[in-house]
């Protein structure tokens, strides 16, 4: 199974692919797509969905998984990540993929075995899960690829429920 993670935001967007065989975890690719504050809203979701859509058709996945959004206190950045969820999710559809979304602390409790993980901690238990030469950055995309481990390695049943 390929999966697509996404930790999804309108100023930074992570991306990680990862391949589970067999119970075995190899990345294919992290990064993380940035665009300025003062560009259009229009332009930047659009630099999401192309990235998305590139990303799939190269790496060809079964599956996109997601972070929920975390709403904190500003509504202005709750507003912004649910459009760049979108984004990801029109870009996903378009393309007859399924989607999934987790909530952060359940990334985090698949990955660090803590639902209450900080940001370094998680970096590391990436490193350690895919074997990686060095920490994934910027975190967006260790977050991206957090998001990818959670869906590749749970149950079928949560699969299909998020």
């Amino acid at each position: 199974m390929r999966v697509v993670g996404i930790d999804p935001g309108t100023a930074a967007c992570g991306y990680g692919i990862v391949h589970e065989s067999g119970g075995r975890l190899r990345e294919l690719g992290h990064g993380c797509w940035s665009t300025p504050a003062g560009e259009a809203p229009e332009l930047r979701l659009k630099t999401i969905y192309d990235g998305v859509a590139a990303l799939v058709a190269e790496h060809a996945p079964d599956a996109v998984a997601l972070e929920e959004s975390f709403v904190g206190a500003d509504a202005r950045i709750a507003l912004s990540v649910g459009q760049a969820r979108g984004a990801v999710l029109v870009a996903a559809a378009n393309a007859g993929l399924p989607c999934t979304e987790y909530a952060p602390a359940r990334v985090k409790q698949a990955v660090c075995g803590y639902g209450r993980a900080e940001k370094a901690q998680v970096q590391r238990m990436v490193k350690a899960i895919l074997g990686l030469d060095a920490l994934p950055t910027p975190n967006h995309a260790a977050d991206a690829l957090a998001v990818a481990i959670c869906h590749a390695l749970a149950p079928p049943l949560l699969r299909m429920t998020g």
